[in-house]
C-alpha cells in the first residue's frame, strides 16, 4: 500500500500545488522556461502514475485485496457502466473545439468526476476507494477553482469536434470494457 500512497501523494500533490497555488508555479515557471517546468511536472505525474500502477498491483494481489470499506450495491454497475461512457465522451471533448467543451467548461474534470464517481458505485475496496476518491476530490476542486476564477473556454464552437468527441470517447470505452480492464487490470467488466 505504501507505493500506491505514495505514487497518489505525487500525482495529486502536483495537481493540487498548480490548483491552489498559481501564483508560485507561475513563477517557477518563469524561473525554469515554459518547456523545462512542463517537462518536470509531466515526469512527476508519470511518476506518481506508475508508483499508483504499481502499488495497485501490489495490493491488489496481497492479503489486503479483499478489505472493504463498504459493500457496493450491484445494480450500481450499471450506473458506473454509463458514467464512464459520459465520462469518455466528456475527455474527448476537452481536446475539441466543439460545444460540449463550451457547454461544460471544465470536460476534462467533469469526465475525471464522473469516471471517479462510477468507480466508486461499483467499487469498495480500501485502496479502490482511496484512488478513487483521491481523483474525484481532485477533479471536483479543478471544476469550482477553475469557476470561482472565471476560466472558460473561448473559440468558435465547431459541430465537427463534437462528434468527433463522441466518437472517440466510445471508442476508449469499447477499449477499456474489452481491452485494458480484463487484460491489463486484469478486473473484467463484462460478465
Amino acid at each position: 500500500m505504501n507505493y500506491l500512497i505514495l505514487g497518489l501523494g505525487l500525482f495529486a500533490g502536483m495537481h493540487f500545488f498548480s490548483m491552489l497555488l498559481p501564483g508560485y508555479r507561475d513563477t517557477l515557471k518563469r524561473g525554469m522556461g515554459e518547456g523545462p517546468y512542463r517537462g518536470i511536472y509531466a515526469f512527476l505525474s508519470l511518476l506518481g502514475i506508475a508508483l499508483v500502477a504499481w502499488g495497485y498491483s501490489i495490493v491488489s494481489n496481497g492479503p489486503e485485496a479483499g478489505e472493504l470499506a463498504y459493500i457496493p450495491l450491484a445494480p450500481m454497475r450499471h450506473v458506473t457502466m454509463l458514467l464512464v461512457l459520459l465520462a469518455f465522451v466528456c475527455i474527448g471533448a476537452a481536446h475539441g473545439r466543439g460545444y460540449l467543451k463550451l457547454w461544460l467548461r471544465n470536460p476534462m474534470s467533469i469526465g475525471v468526476a464522473l469516471w471517479a464517481t462510477g468507480h466508486l458505485l461499483s467499487n469498495g475496496r480500501y485502496y479502490d476507494v482511496l484512488i478513487f476518491g483521491i481523483l474525484l476530490l481532485l477533479a471536483l476542486f479543478d471544476i469550482t477553482l477553475s469557476t470561482a476564477r472565471g476560466k472558460v473556454p473561448t473559440h468558435l464552437p465547431r459541430l465537427r469536434s463534437d462528434v468527433i468527441a463522441v466518437i472517440v470517447g466510445i471508442v476508449l470505452f469499447v477499449i477499456f470494457l474489452f481491452g485494458f480492464h480484463p487484460y491489463v487490470l486484469r478486473v473484467p467488466i463484462v460478465t
